[in-house]
């Protein structure tokens, strides 16, 4: 077997590897679920083959693994995001999002997500409190005004639930799945992750939209957003680009310092336990 060429074509491929591979990789030992095979560490790269740390490419396949994995690691590092990075959230909340992210991730709940939005429900509705990361690029794509449900509160939102017509928004981790044109106009379906607490949102029509009762104006007049039957919906203006963005597959982390879901949830405790 030709060892270059081996070598030459792991190494190209570690580079291509989607992030959620090489974060699952890096959470199982280095084994990777999508295909089922091992995946050597930095420190066997060098004894791989004939040759051993002589062989040609071999060291430039390892230093490609480890700056992969590195950028990883740094992508769900709280302290690698950069304030311009995040705008105005709580880096409390971020740091929890990212910790909920690298877990289902790890877990084969998601594959390569290529987005995480982020929703802070304890603050205000008058204020934003929606915003789409880009987990590739790492940087902030919007920050946005986003409602919550009748049945979840007036202005700041205090009661949430799994529950068909409760008319209350679900808080936990979501996939996005794919959009759809439904009354609501241009939508994008979800699925929640987190049993017990968003598993019944595709039974309840939670879905991402945009709706007009969403914009400042509204704001002023009625001292909060117009609300929803516990959608997340944004402004009509957004909506569009923002789920063309964020479909397929991406992740929706809804936040609100629940004391039962953050004991509970199986993306912020022990992962997949």
């Amino acid at each position: 077997m030709n060892m270059t060429h081996v070598t030459r074509v792991f190494g190209e491929r570690m580079r291509l590897w989607p992030i959620g591979l090489v974060a699952a990789v890096l959470a199982s030992g280095f084994t990777s679920e999508a295909t089922g095979t091992a995946v050597a560490p930095p420190a066997a790269m060098a004894s791989f083959g004939p040759g051993g740390a002589d062989a040609p490419g071999l060291m430039v396949a390892a230093s490609s693994h480890d700056e992969r994995i590195s950028e990883v690691r740094s992508t769900f590092d709280v302290e690698s995001w950069a304030d311009s990075e995040v705008g105005r959230m709580d880096r409390s909340v971020l740091r929890l999002a990212l910790r909920a992210s690298q877990c289902a991730i790890a877990a084969g709940a998601v594959k390569a997500p290529a987005t995480l939005t982020v929703i802070d429900y304890s603050k205000a509705s008058v204020e934003p409190r929606l915003w789409v990361l880009d987990l590739r690029s790492r940087a902030l794509l919007y920050e946005e005004l986003v409602s919550h449900g009748q049945g979840s509160g007036a202005n700041m939102a205090t009661r949430f639930s799994n529950t068909p017509e409760s008319h209350q928004t679900s808080i936990g981790l979501f996939v996005t799945d794919q959009p759809y044109v439904g009354r609501n106009g241009y939508s994008l379906r979800l699925d929640g992750l987190d049993e017990g607490f968003n598993d019944r949102a595709r039974e309840r029509a939670i879905v991402m939209h945009g709706a007009s009762y969403v914009n400042a104006a509204i704001t002023k007049s009625l001292g909060r957003l117009g609300r929803s039957h516990g959608c997340p919906a944004v402004r009509d203006a957004v909506a569009p680009e923002l789920i063309d963005r964020v479909k397929g597959g991406s992740l929706v982390f809804a936040y609100y310092p629940d004391a039962e879901w953050l004991r509970s949830s199986k993306f912020l405790g022990n992962c997949g336990t």
